[in-house]
């Protein structure tokens, strides 16, 4: 199995290639869209600003690349948040690969921005929806509700119907998203012990089917 991380420049690359040896897979971290085009899994990482991670996939011609691309494409952290519409983050144009607008968590004197630690997984509409009808999508097989994992973020995609998972920080967000080929964990997984370890095994293992 070829699997590529897209080397979009976000800091957490290196972690997630990491996370991935530990499943015993040796990923390429290429920005060539000829190389992330043949790949049987595409992982797009980033840690940072939607406007800085757009801006570097457009110097690097991979916007197009990404839009186009038939294999199964998982965003992480800020790398999901690019598959959507815009973000309000630098009020940017994102990949538009799922329907949606990503923006600031609500704050107050007792929540704290950046959402930072550990969170409870919930079951989102999609995953809901699918449950009802007896089956179980292969990216969050085995994550149960209320599973907790590892989160960094000040921005979030709001719970849509291609939400699997939810986590709540003043008001719900999605954790866990997928819509046909195109998936994404707005945690990290290579943070988030077994729950992590799990999404990318799912992913691996099943695509996003």
């Amino acid at each position: 199995m070829r699997v590529v991380l897209v080397d979009g420049g976000g800091s957490n690359i290196g972690s997630v290639r990491y996370a991935l040896q530990r499943l015993g897979v040796e990923a390429a971290m290429s920005s060539d869209p000829e190389e992330i085009h043949a790949a049987d899994r595409v992982i797009l990482p980033g840690v940072g600003a939607a406007a800085a991670g757009m801006a570097r996939l457009r110097e690097q011609g991979l916007v197009e690349t990404l839009r186009t691309l038939q294999r199964p494409l998982l965003g992480v952290c800020v790398g999901m948040q690019l598959l959507f519409e815009s973000s309000e983050e630098g009020d940017v144009e994102c990949l538009g690969l799922l329907p949606g607008v990503v923006g600031l968590l609500p704050s107050s004197p007792a929540l704290r921005i950046p959402h930072m630690g550990w969170n409870t997984l919930h079951a989102g509409p999609r995953l809901e929806r699918l449950s009802q009808a007896g089956a179980e999508p292969s990216l969050v097989q085995g994550i149960g509700e209320g599973a907790y994992a590892y989160f960094v973020h000040s921005y979030g995609v709001p719970v849509t119907g291609d939400c699997l998972l939810y986590g709540e920080h003043g008001s719900r967000f999605a954790a866990v998203v997928q819509r046909g080929n195109v998936g994404g964990a707005q945690f990290h997984p290579e943070r988030s012990a077994d729950v992590g370890a799990r999404l990318l095994r799912n992913f691996l293992e099943h695509g996003l089917a």
